[in-house]
């Protein structure tokens, strides 16, 4: 006889067993010593692995779900282990304490960012419906209840259960245990096909419209009808001997409709069985710690409507005669033939003489190449200016600013990348780098590597020299056919720190992302393993760096006019946290309507108020304009000095929609100015 740890190593009957580390539903961790039976897959056509275990430590049976290391190395599996694991915490939080927790698996605990990752449940409760061959009348009235009860629930939750079947609707004789939540989908999100005939509904099954709670019905319909009948339901319409049964004849007809909008839906369903459930379901629903915050929030965002612009900041002036604002030494400079370099094969800048290029296509292509020295400070260290910089109109400077801590040197590369892989374009804005080369090495030392799962070192955003220097530039192109240069800069709170220069700098920018570092910020139990690897602690007193900014910055109204944003950046470590877990799965947004951002920026700023302080919001009471955002570069923590999966970013481009809306350079409705801080109630 063997026992197979959670890693697969097969282990000798008698042998010690091998510890298991993971996450509780509390956010805390424990480790047990653990000893698991044979694998086995409880659905052929999923990737998940499953075997019964014992935790020697309290002597508790459980299942684990797990994906052994060749099917985690697939994007995919990961996420349906995220949703199964997602599900069964908010089903945790929502049904703690009431009576209804049993309807669902519980959850014993989680480790998703490993090499091999697995849920922990308790033993399940009974066996699958497609296996009881014998229910009395009386019990059928109790399984349709639980079920659609359990329907109920979810929908509570915003949640629509696609995979429920016999295979997943667990019977112990007195009531039912809803597995199969690696198919749970958000409410309105698309529909993708998921499921088996005649289980899953037409559209589901075809992946057409939104996901609606009345997919469950008709899936819960077709569960009801195979344990009355023995047999399986048409898989587009209603069977045609329903009225024979009376358990079914009463409730499930609508059931069966084609359409979703033609079905009941699951309180409807409910009320027909149990009278009144519904109305008992309705009640559990815990109060909303958030609604303080958020009315704070909404409140805020009056007073900086009341506020009028203060004159003249902010204004985005052109400089006399061509100039530009230099990024560096914040004087003005304009093109000058006679002062370009173009980089020899030792990256040492060698001058160049354009009257030996008389081909004018030859001599654009070389110019998108070249550098100007830029002499405007005698005083101010040696720096260069790329060309194209200097000859498409008013640059846009974008700071990132925050502890080196808070992954701004993946979230920035990611937002690089996800521009240059397009995700400019429907918003009608296209892209072309301001310097080929540059691009190119950027791409090649930066991009290609994060991707491929390395951990990238922080960007030194301050050179020896003590001013600050962009970590890469692009020429945006929008709807009009206007082309900018956008700078980005990537300054953590050591740099400001250290040298003075790059405050300075910090006059001249035109916006500024504030990422926030979830382990400092928030005091919350499943962010101690985050601090205990690197060795830091909550801070109530919010980012330093934060506050070095902003006292530096002039002020000549209530708020400063800059664009602003703030991320909740590694936001993977809270990725089912509410709102958090919402927001991580939205897509990108089609187009931006005037008040774009403004619920995602209601529910980050009460999160954080919520949980970390008002200090941690400096930034959003000092800008008047100010979106609040939640994304992850690179979907999961790293593990061992590589991301196991890849990195899989989300929402990293968001922030920058909304900088470059309030710049005009992405056109929304209502217009530049009033993007961010929202419409007065018509």
């Amino acid at each position: 006889m063997v026992t197979a740890s959670h890693t697969g190593r097969a282990e000798p009957a008698g042998a010690r067993s091998p510890y298991l580390t993971f996450t509780e539903p509390t956010g805390r961790r424990r480790t047990a010593p653990a000893r698991f039976g044979k694998p086995s897959r409880r659905d052929p056509a999923l990737p998940q692995g499953v075997r019964n275990g014992l935790l020697d430590d309290q002597g508790q049976q459980c299942v684990q779900v797990f994906l052994p290391a060749a099917e985690a190395a697939n994007p995919a599996a990961r996420a349906l282990l995220d949703t199964e694991a997602g599900t069964a915490l908010q089903l945790a939080r929502a049904l703690e304490s009431t009576a209804y927790a049993h309807l669902f698996p519980t959850l014993i605990g989680y480790e998703l960012d490993t090499a091999e990752p697995f849920l922990l449940y308790a033993a399940p409760r009974g066996i699958p419906a497609g296996r009881t061959h014998v229910m009395s009348a009386t019990d059928q009235r109790v399984f349709a209840r639980d079920l659609t009860l359990a329907l109920c629930l979810l929908d509570g939750q915003g949640l629509v259960p696609r995979g429920v079947s016999p295979a997943t609707v667990l019977w112990d004789g007195t009531s039912v245990q809803l597995w199969g939540l690696e198919g749970v989908a958000r409410a309105g999100r698309p529909r993708t096909p998921w499921g088996r005939a005649p289980y899953c509904s037409p559209e589901q099954q075809r992946g057409e419209g939104l996901v609606d709670a009345r997919d469950a019905v008709w899936s819960a319909a077709q569960v009801l009808y195979q344990l009355v009948t023995g047999r399986s339901g048409p898989a587009d319409r209603a069977p045609a001997d329903l009225a024979q049964h009376r358990v079914l004849a009463g409730t499930l007809p609508g059931a069966f409709a084609p359409t979703a909008g033609a079905r009941p839906s699951p309180a409807t369903l409910l009320e027909l069985l149990a009278p009144g459930e519904a109305g008992r379901v309705a009640l559990t629903a815990g109060a909303d710690g958030a609604r303080p915050h958020q009315e704070a929030y909404a409140q805020a965002l009056r007073a900086k409507r009341r506020a009028a612009p203060a004159p003249g900041e902010g204004a985005e002036e052109e400089k006399a005669h061509g100039e530009v604002l230099c990024p560096y030494c914040l004087e003005g400079i304009q093109l000058d033939l006679g002062r370009l370099f173009v980089p020899d094969d030792r990256m040492q800048y060698q001058p160049l003489d354009l009257s030996r290029i008389t081909n004018p296509v030859r001599r654009e292509d070389v110019m998108r190449g070249a550098v100007q020295q830029c002499t405007a400070d005698p005083d101010f260290p040696e720096h260069h200016i790329p060309v194209p910089y200097l000859t498409h109109g008013r640059p846009l400077t974008v700071a990132m600013i925050g502890q080196s801590s808070t992954g701004k040197s993946h979230l920035l590369t990611q937002m690089i990348a996800e521009i240059t892989d397009g995700g400019l374009d429907p918003h009608g804005v296209g892209w072309q780098s301001v310097n080929p080369e540059q691009h190119a090495r950027f791409v090649r030392e930066r991009v290609q590597p994060l991707r491929s799962g390395q951990v990238l070192d922080h960007t030194g955003g301050v050179g020896l020299d003590g001013f600050a220097r962009f970590v890469e530039s692009l020429l945006l192109t929008d709807a009009r056919g206007r082309v900018r240069p956008v700078a980005f800069f990537d300054l953590g709170g050591e740099d400001l720190v250290r040298t003075d220069g790059a405050l300075r700098f910090l006059l001249g920018i035109d916006a500024l992302v504030f990422v926030v570092d979830p382990a400092l910020a928030l005091p919350l139990p499943q962010l101690d393993e985050a601090r205990r690897r690197v060795g830091s602690q909550v801070d109530r007193d919010g980012d330093a760096a934060f506050g070095t900014v902003l006292d530096r910055l002039p002020r000549k109204g209530p708020y400063l006019e800059t664009p602003a944003a703030m991320v909740l950046g590694k936001s993977d470590l809270l990725r089912f946290q509410p709102p958090v877990d919402r927001w991580l799965g939205e897509g990108p947004p089609a187009a931006l309507g005037p008040d774009h951002f403004l619920e995602e920026s209601g529910d980050v700023y009460a999160f954080l108020r919520r949980y970390a302080g008002q200090a941690w919001l400096r930034p959003f009471d000092a800008f008047r304009r100010c979106t609040l955002h939640i994304a992850s570069a690179t979907g999961g923590q790293e593990n061992l000095g590589r991301f196991p999966a890849g990195t899989g970013p989300r929402r990293v481009l968001e922030p920058l929609l909304s900088l470059l809306a309030m710049h005009g350079i992405i056109e929304a409705p209502g217009g530049a100015a009033s993007f961010g801080v929202g419409r007065e109630a018509q």
